[in-house]
């Protein structure tokens, strides 16, 4: 059997699994919560966390699959997008231990594994398909034509998704990262407040003006009530995210409109959202669509989502050498 080791280091989670004939037999991931006073991710702190967590957490994924790192056929890793200081930590590991063990690497484009995450379980969707991709640092509308040739159908023209939940916890006073939050205050509120929404036509999105609506919003609320925020707190969280998610689904249906495609498919850290998760459902039904969401542990940053990316481009033999370099604005 040919196993493959895949890393995912572009962001604030250390990652390593281990994949065989398109299976996740191990998927372990160290988050890292030093970042959590500052209300965002600070890059120099994130590739120390990597620095410490790698090794740690591939002998994890080696032990859980009960797998030897001699028995790897190939090691597998992102080369980008994500922070040059924590793909360097990655990428120069894989390079490492590749060289040592005298196996191929395998560079993986991190958006494209996000798509691929479908994959790691059953059921999975069958070609061509749509996928919403929406994370901390992009939101894109995917036409996947087959595991190694996508096309971006729209994305965003500013912010991205997770970076408008992200952001809006923030004035309210939520810890980072604020999405998970917001969806579980979100479920003992209702949707009581109107913001304003993107205008921008076609498939691309834009977010930006929703953040400015939402922080204009608050001001002039707490002048005249300083307890506002507080008093209606899951409230603000359940317009916020309804206003996020509905945008995201209707561009989802107008580009399964425009281009005659029945099957779609979430992914991405914000896609562990429930409301988005519903709406999705609940979209896919009323419309008679066949939709596909990975399970939550493949939706977030993950060296398992990786992996599968890495395994289709094993069976093509599609391998790198040693000069690889990380590409923190690698294209899709």
């Amino acid at each position: 059997m040919n196993y493959i080791l895949a890393i995912e280091s572009s962001c604030d989670d250390t990652s390593a699994a281990i994949i065989a004939d398109c299976q996740v037999l191990s998927n372990v991931t160290a988050t890292q919560v030093v970042h959590e006073s500052y209300g965002g991710v600070v890059p120099e702190l994130a590739s120390r966390e990597h620095i410490q967590k790698i090794l740690p957490v591939v002998k994890a994924a080696l032990d859980k699959a009960g797998i030897q790192k001699e028995q790897l056929s190939a090691i597998a890793v992102t080369k980008g997008p994500g922070l040059l200081g924590s793909l360097i930590v990655g990428v120069t590991f894989a390079k490492s231990f590749a060289q040592g063990l005298n196996i191929p690497i395998i560079e993986v484009q991190h958006m494209h594994a996000h798509v691929l995450a479908n994959f790691a379980e059953d059921p999975k969707p069958t070609f061509p398909f749509i996928c919403l991709t929406v994370s901390g640092g992009h939101t894109q509308l995917v036409l996947a034509q087959s595991p190694l040739k996508m096309k971006i159908l729209g994305q965003t023209i500013d912010d991205a998704a997770g970076e408008a939940f992200d952001k809006s916890g923030k004035l309210m006073g939520l810890p980072y990262p604020a999405g998970p939050h917001i969806d579980k205050l979100a479920r003992m509120g209702e949707v009581k407040f109107e913001f304003s929404a993107s205008k921008i036509t076609g498939l691309d999105f834009s977010f930006s003006g929703l953040k400015t609506s939402f922080l204009y919003f608050l001001r002039d609320q707490m002048k005249l009530d300083d307890q506002f925020i507080e008093r209606e707190k899951n409230n603000l969280c359940a317009s916020i995210q309804e206003n996020i998610c509905h945008t995201l689904i209707t561009k989802l249906v107008l580009a399964a409109k425009e281009n005659n495609i029945n099957n779609l498919a979430l992914a991405g850290g914000v896609s562990a959202n429930s409301r988005l998760r519903t709406l999705f459902k609940d979209m896919c039904e009323r419309e008679n669509y066949r939709g596909y969401i990975p399970h939550i542990s493949f939706c977030t940053d993950n060296a398992g989502m990786i992996g599968i990316a890495a395994w289709f481009k094993y069976l093509q033999k599609e391998f790198t050498d040693l000069s690889i370099a990380p590409e923190p604005r690698m294209q899709f």
